[in-house]
């Protein structure tokens, strides 16, 4: 079945009311993976009938690209029965066919052409910063041997259940899965052993401080002041970047190499006023992508400020 161009809402409310199995890919013109996930694309329509591919070039259907809250080309878009069930951001093959098969049932052979990577969801980062991503990703985060599930080390499997029991949500990562983080993060925290739990982005401390401070009662408590803190921390610092220039832009790249349409878009039409304005690359800060989405109360990129107040 061949792959469909849907030009407007209606045309894509149309297909999927008519289709069990939906995928859409949002393109644009001008970036070049966009062509070797269509290819994919292809490729899996002609095998799988039962499922419909589509494609939507995102800057020319804004009504579908809000819905579906599209910030990045190429981003896709999975739906069951007309009800959305995945999205994925990115020219990454694999993942795409994974989430086919895992909501569809559809096995892919990946083309030798879109087998490679085309382009990175973001740009590399040094360890520094990748690990204060990593750190402040959720308001508690702990580094261990293993996953929650399936602890790998004693001690690993101990505070786990210590900060299980304080009720409190937190996120982990297995340092046994990437040698560059875990070698890394024992000069960044100035601790040399795992586990480290880390709350509001700060280590809080290791094995034997975790379990002494759930022993004592202290470690919800300890948790969430922490927490607080660096939720606190993380809105004064947004704060004062929206109001770091009279008028700021944050987007995906730079105002010279902006990394996506809708931030190239928004860029030319600044620049068209004559206005100066500062720019912020959210890619390379995901502390204020994630932050600056609840402070604004805004889910999307890019987002321009006059004044320090959102313009929308």
């Amino acid at each position: 079945m061949a792959l469909v161009d849907v030009t407007s809402a209606a045309d894509l409310d149309a297909l999927l009311s008519s289709s069990s199995f939906t995928v859409c890919h949002f393109w644009a013109q001008w970036c070049e993976p966009c062509g070797a996930m269509d290819q994919l694309m292809r490729e899996m329509a002609a095998v799988r009938p039962n499922v419909r591919f589509a494609r939507v070039e995102a800057e020319e259907v804004d009504a579908l690209a809000e819905r579906y809250e599209i910030s990045a080309v190429p981003s896709f878009t999975l739906h069951h029965n007309a009800e959305l069930v995945d999205t994925l951001e990115g020219a990454d093959a694999k993942a795409l066919a994974s989430k086919v098969q895992q909501h569809f049932g559809v096995a892919t052979v990946i083309p030798p052409a879109a087998a490679a990577p085309a382009a990175p969801a973001a740009p590399v980062v040094d360890i520094e910063t990748r690990l204060k991503q990593l750190t402040t990703q959720a308001p508690v985060v702990l580094f261990i041997k293993g996953t929650r599930d399936e602890p790998r080390c004693g001690f690993s499997r101990k505070v786990v259940a210590a900060v299980t029991d304080t009720g409190m949500a937190f996120e982990t990562f297995d340092i046994l899965s990437d040698e560059e983080v875990r070698q890394g993060l024992k000069e960044y925290s100035n601790w040399p052993t795992y586990p480290q739990l880390y709350a509001g982005g700060e280590l809080l401390g290791g094995c034997d401080i975790i379990l002494e401070m759930a022993a004592g009662g202290e470690l919800k408590g300890a948790l969430e002041g922490a927490a607080a803190a660096g939720k606190n921390a993380t809105a004064a610092r947004i704060k004062s970047l929206v109001s770091s220039s009279p008028v700021m832009l944050f987007m995906k790249g730079t105002k010279e190499e902006p990394r996506c349409g809708f931030s190239r878009k928004v860029v030319a039409a600044v620049q068209g006023t004559g206005m100066e304005f500062g720019t912020f690359d959210i890619l390379g800060d995901d502390e204020v992508r994630q932050g600056l989405k609840e402070y604004s109360n805004w889910p999307t990129y890019p987002q321009l400020y006059a004044g320090g107040e959102l313009v929308e």
